[in-house]
């Protein structure tokens, strides 16, 4: 199995473990291997290791060292961020209708739990209407959660703009930039978000690592989710992995260092994809189709099962949609909410490139994704 020579274009499920992120971690594994919480020499020089990890963080997103929680991804972090700003007094919360799951099921969660929760809208291609989403915050609004970059289309919201409609009400803001740290600028100083979230396989780092920024008045106030040793100031306990730390700051520093020349060669590709599969008689694109991640082409296929595509392309590797959800049996929820039916929305396929795809495997994915469309289409009645 994995022998076969694999085409890798799902990039936002995950990315590979950059070989120089990888050097960097090993010794962490074997030879500087000490609890940075313990006293001792040893001990000590591996916190010194764990603070310059956060320093890394704070040059490459913005704020200060201790604006920064590690933990053990994405999920966890919005989590943390979103239960650990409950109140008592204030139980609304406004999200948007395309956000990740991790997102939506934890407020559906807290709706259990008494809160009211508001899903805005989106249009076609997946904005948000400002206006609307302001008209939304109500005098026991809690906070508004938007992500930075969808993980499905690619579409950038404009979350330095509802940062500033949040805080001219006095409600917090929780970005999900999951998807966006590693392939875009981001600074947490300029979108004056309160909570930024992201894991550091998203940007070829290792898995079970992550990462949450909270602005100084967001620390005075979040509650602790984990507890036990008091680690991290006491907001999330436990002991500290430190060659994941390691490899997500020198994975991040890579990234943000390689971010311009990355941009121009992978989103030639991506647009080079893009325009041979758009050849495909029906064939159109999902989303803004220039306010987007230049790595992200969310394409539909009318008269082809998506699920079908997948499993006749064998060894291309694209997505219907997140890897985070169980089953593509009904349609991505991003999509149904930009208007897609439901059978648009089964005949699409998310295709994210990397770092390391190449023209030609690009090339031989248009020749596959052609033939098998074109196999499944003779085969139905479209």
């Amino acid at each position: 199995m994995h022998e076969k020579r694999f085409i890798y274009l799902d990039y936002n499920a995950t990315t590979p473990v950059d070989a120089r992120v990888m050097d960097k971690m090993l010794p962490f594994f074997q030879q500087v291997y000490a609890n940075p919480h313990s006293s001792h020499l040893f001990g000590l020089s591996v916190r010194e290791t764990v603070d310059e990890s956060l320093e890394c963080l704070a040059r490459c997103l913005g704020g200060k060292p201790s604006n920064f929680l590690f933990t053990s991804g994405a999920t966890e972090a919005v989590n943390l961020a979103i239960k650990g700003l409950k109140s008592s007094h204030r139980k609304h919360i406004i999200t948007v209708e395309t956000e990740h799951k991790a997102v939506l099921d934890t407020c559906t969660f807290l709706e259990g739990e008494g809160y009211a929760v508001t899903r805005t809208p989106v249009n076609r291609q997946g904005h948000i209407d400002l206006q609307l989403l302001e008209n939304s915050i109500r005098e026991d609004t809690l906070m508004i959660l938007c992500m930075l970059a969808n993980n499905e289309t690619g579409l950038l919201h404009p979350v330095k703009e509802v940062a500033q409609i949040a805080q001219g009400k006095n409600v917090w803001t929780v970005c999900d930039a999951t998807q966006a740290v590693g392939k875009v600028p981001v600074n947490a100083d300029d979108l004056n978000a309160d909570f930024l979230t992201f894991s550091a396989h998203k940007f070829y780092g290792p898995k079970g690592v992550g990462g949450l920024y909270l602005s100084d008045a967001a620390k005075r106030v979040l509650g602790s989710q984990i507890h036990g040793g008091g680690q991290q100031a006491g907001l999330r306990s436990g002991t500290l992995n430190v060659p994941g730390i390691v490899g997500m700051a020198e994975a991040l520093k890579i990234a943000v260092a390689e971010m311009p020349s990355d941009a121009l060669r992978i989103g030639a590709l991506r647009d080079r994809l893009e325009e041979e599969l758009l050849r495909t008689e029906g064939a159109f694109v999902n989303g803004d189709p220039v306010r987007r991640l230049y790595n992200t082409a969310n394409l539909c296929f009318p008269g082809v099962n998506a699920e079908q595509l997948i499993m006749g392309l064998g060894t291309v590797s694209v997505s219907s949609g997140s890897a985070c959800s169980s089953a593509i049996t009904t349609p991505s929820h991003v999509l149904t909410a930009m208007g897609l039916s439901t059978a648009e929305g089964l005949a699409s396929i998310r295709f994210s490139l990397g770092r390391f795809t190449t023209e030609e495997e690009v090339d031989r994915a248009i020749h596959k994704i052609r033939q098998v469309t074109s196999r499944l289409r003779s085969n139905s009645t479209y």
